[in-house]
């Protein structure tokens, strides 16, 4: 388990502007901001100060890549901008997402059909992204944030993996109520068929009010009673009477425990979940994947950079004393102990000054001959 720390202060970042912190990780914090130019809320995922660590840079890189190679799906949270903070951190500003499915299948009863479009639209990211070549690797319900539309859009990529990467070369992760037996047993860090199994486990819990191998009963829900039912994987039927027998049988199939008789692949589980609706009499979700020359054409991720990348904002340039007074005041404007924010030197602030009275003075005494000349003295 992965120490407790403290959050980190929020960034100062230039064009936005602090508002409150939204929540804080294993690894990063994220904080709301209000960027001034356009104006709108973001979300910015932050990494401690302490970020000397490889691993730790590398999966922060790792989901700034993805999420530009993928923000585009309208499933997928949408990345705005990266780059270093002032104080050295790397930071993502992503778009705010004010609801999430983390808490709320556990306080109200989600409807059905409300479920089925979720899933429909989750397996449909994860879709493209498997075609990009990558897996997420961390599929669960608080992973499914709500846009200010209403809609589930899949997020955290921090631990996403390349496809084409062998399993000896990964470093374990995992969600355990969510996590495909093989994945519980480390015997893989991640493939298509335990990523079609772990939405299938979120569907389930989102339908069930609680993950799939989870019990009622206080004190029977630790890591390692849950792993040793999820090695099992025997499936109980959601206890729902308008949950259809069909729909649960796409579940039991996406979480079988052998991966061959699962679905190949996250479209396959779509359309499964399409075939429900249509069973049902309801409004088939869009098939969100890029076909054909719209997929994406860009080069692949590399998931091994753990350097520390992006531009680094360490000072704000200034035309004026004035300007450097009245800062703070304007919007859009960075201030922090590194920017260039102090007040010129008096005996620098002198010279100008100096000057404008001797000009001044001459002008006068030209005046002053004039009128004389004028009336006749001279």
């Amino acid at each position: 388990m992965m120490a407790q720390r403290m959050p980190s202060a929020p960034p100062v970042l230039p064009g936005l502007t602090y508002v409150r912190p939204l929540g804080s990780g294993g690894f990063a914090d994220v904080f709301l901001y209000a960027q001034d130019m356009p104006r709108r809320q973001v979300a910015v995922k932050v990494l401690p100060s302490d970020v000397g660590d490889p691993d730790l840079l590398r999966m922060f890189n790792a989901e700034a890549d993805v999420l530009a190679h993928l923000s585009a799906h309208p499933s997928i949270v949408t990345v705005y901008q990266a780059g270093i903070s002032a104080d050295g951190r790397p930071y993502i500003v992503m778009e705010y997402c004010p609801g999430s499915l983390a808490q709320r299948y556990r306080l109200e009863r989600l409807p059905v059909d409300d479920v089925l479009a979720t899933g429909v639209r989750m397996a449909s990211a994860l879709e493209s992204a498997h075609r990009a070549g990558l897996i997420h690797r961390d599929v669960k319900p608080s992973n499914i944030l709500v846009t200010t539309f209403g809609s589930p859009v899949l997020a955290d990529f921090g631990i996403a993996s390349a496809l084409a990467r062998s399993s000896s070369e990964e470093v374990l992760a995992m969600s355990i109520p969510w996590s495909a037996p093989e994945v519980v047993e480390e015997q893989s860090s991640g493939t298509i068929s335990s990523e079609v199994w772990s939405l299938g486990a979120t569907v389930y819990s989102l339908l069930a009010g609680h993950s799939p191998f989870e019990r009622r009963e206080r004190g029977q829900n630790s890591k390692d009673q849950l792993r040793r039912r999820i090695a099992r994987a025997s499936y109980t039927e959601i206890a729902r009477t308008d949950v259809p027998a069909e729909l649960q049988q796409v579940l039991q199939r996406a979480m079988s425990r052998d991966p061959r008789k699962r679905y190949p692949t996250a479209l396959a589980f779509t359309e499964a979940l399409r075939e429900v609706q249509r069973d049902l009499g309801l409004a088939l979700t869009p098939l969100e994947v890029a076909q054909g020359e719209w997929e994406p054409g860009v080069a692949a991720v590399d998931l091994t950079d753990a350097t520390l990348r992006g531009s680094v904002r360490s000072h704000v340039v200034h035309d004026s004393r004035r300007k450097k007074r009245e800062q703070s005041g304007v919007r859009g404007l960075a201030r922090d102990e590194d920017s260039d924010i102090s007040a010129p030197t008096r005996g620098g602030a002198r010279v100008p000054w100096v000057l404008a009275g001797v000009a001044a003075a001459a002008v006068a005494a030209l005046v002053v001959m004039v009128v004389l000349v004028v009336v006749g003295v001279i």
